[in-house]
């Protein structure tokens, strides 16, 4: 492994990555080597770059982080990912450590934490804001023992997880159901979450077993 750490920036924001590759280009063993807007862009770049340590935001156009992590992961089950994000929520925080994030930052933390996160990533080690770590405490000292529920779904959720067990995309579903691509995108963030999934795939098998939906539904 090279002494510089080259690092790969995802997010949907311009002036986001551009602040960040200023402050990056302060550390001397440190080296932006791509960027991306978006999940789909990244996982293309990345391929290109082969970083060290990937910087992932969550909430972006065509592909969100959280697919972006588990398509990474699943084609390289040992990359290094560190979530720069500006949500703390149970929904965003527990899909996104499932699918493989090694860390996970606010983005009003301070330089000095991004930069020893980076570090922290690039060795291997987990890196948590301390308040995504007393989430997963908590979630370790009071798991879950029931199985999950759509219980706990709206009634637009139940429509947009019935919609992915179908197997349609993201913009086919707004299309269905006349909502932006960024809501369903939120609802399918939130699906996760609140049932405890890692990703689509989980979630539409959950709806099928479950009977909320069914092959012959298309």
């Amino acid at each position: 492994m090279s002494s510089t750490i080259r690092i790969f920036i995802t997010d949907d924001h311009a002036i986001v990555r551009s602040g960040i590759r200023a402050l990056l280009a302060t550390e001397p063993d440190i080296e932006v080597v791509g960027e991306a807007a978006n999940g789909r862009e990244a996982i293309l770049g990345i391929q290109d770059h082969q970083p060290d340590v990937i910087l992932m935001d969550l909430e972006m156009p065509q592909m969100d982080g959280i697919e972006a992590i588990q398509h990474i992961v699943a084609a390289n089950p040992e990359a290094r990912i560190l979530v720069l994000t500006s949500f703390a929520t149970d929904e965003r925080v527990f899909p996104a450590i499932k699918a493989g994030a090694l860390g996970y930052l606010l983005k009003h933390s301070g330089p000095e934490a991004l930069v020893q996160a980076i570090r922290q990533v690039h060795q291997g080690e987990s890196s948590l804001h301390p308040k995504i770590a007393r989430k997963l405490i908590q979630e370790m000292a009071h798991p879950v023992e029931q199985l999950p529920t759509v219980d706990s779904l709206t009634s637009r959720e139940v429509e947009v997880l019935q919609c992915v067990a179908q197997g349609m995309s993201n913009q086919e579903i707004a299309g269905k159901l006349f909502i932006s691509e960024a809501t369903v995108r939120s609802h399918v963030t939130s699906i996760l979450g609140k049932l405890h999934l890692a990703s689509r795939t989980q979630a539409a098998l959950y709806a099928l077993r479950e009977g909320y939906a069914s092959l012959g539904n298309t």
